[in-house]
């Protein structure tokens, strides 16, 4: 019954522990913290839980893992507000990743993220063509944040009055550097016509070819790969 007793005190100080830090280091929506805020959320909710179950650790040792940390960040917290200079090392900093259309290919690589990702984090903001993106800024946080090029910018059909379009999906068919067959036969090409469009295209090699998609509108658009 003791153990219960100790138990149900630590639980209980421990909760309004890290429920006063929260509200002292201020509110970020979840969405929004960077890696070190969430490894910081991580370590102090590791330090209580561990400090509660374990017999040996009494509410003094608890108080004093979650200030202690606490003040860490704090420090963290006012070294960034005042000090510039620290937030890059702390809190990380945007990356341009798609710059006047064109991917940055060694942003690509600093950050590694592949072309896959690129494409789920467009997606994720309503992009499903890269052609169409103007600026993409990887955020400090693992967001994405895109700036549309201007013919691509909604709602400009309803601005200028015109009627519906039917909406074509874009399909991949290269990725770095490997051609999707599956892809290219589900919108009814061969290997005859990917040759032809190379040549159009003046590419020798499959090899050159960073991204390629098809849409069915706007036809063919093609990355190269960085000669850097």
């Amino acid at each position: 019954m003791s153990y219960i007793s100790n138990l149900t005190i630590e639980l209980i100080i421990g909760f309004f522990a890290l429920l006063i830090i929260t509200k002292v280091l201020g509110k970020t929506q979840i969405n929004q913290i960077t890696p070190f805020e969430f490894i910081s959320s991580l370590v102090l909710g590791e330090l209580v839980g561990n400090a509660v179950y374990d017999k040996d650790i009494n509410t003094f040792y608890i108080l004093y893992a979650v200030c202690l940390w606490a003040l860490l960040l704090y420090i963290i917290e006012m070294l960034t507000e005042k000090f510039k200079g620290t937030r890059s090392f702390f809190e990380g900093k945007p990356s341009i990743l798609i710059r006047n259309g064109q991917i940055d290919f060694n942003e690509l690589k600093k950050e590694k993220i592949d072309i896959n990702e690129l494409q789920s984090l467009l997606r994720s903001k309503d992009v499903f063509s890269i052609r169409e993106i103007q600026y993409a800024i990887l955020e400090s946080n693992g967001s994405i944040s895109v700036l549309k090029k201007s013919k691509y910018d909604n709602p400009t059909n309803e601005d200028l009055n015109l009627p519906e379009k039917p909406v074509y999906l874009p399909i991949s068919i290269i990725l770095d550097g490997e051609v999707l067959w599956d892809n290219i036969q589900a919108c009814g090409f061969d290997e005859k016509w990917l040759k032809k469009q190379l040549h159009t295209n003046k590419i020798s090699k499959i090899k050159e070819i960073f991204y390629a998609e098809w849409k069915k509108d706007e036809g063919l658009h093609i990355i190269k790969k960085s000669s850097v």
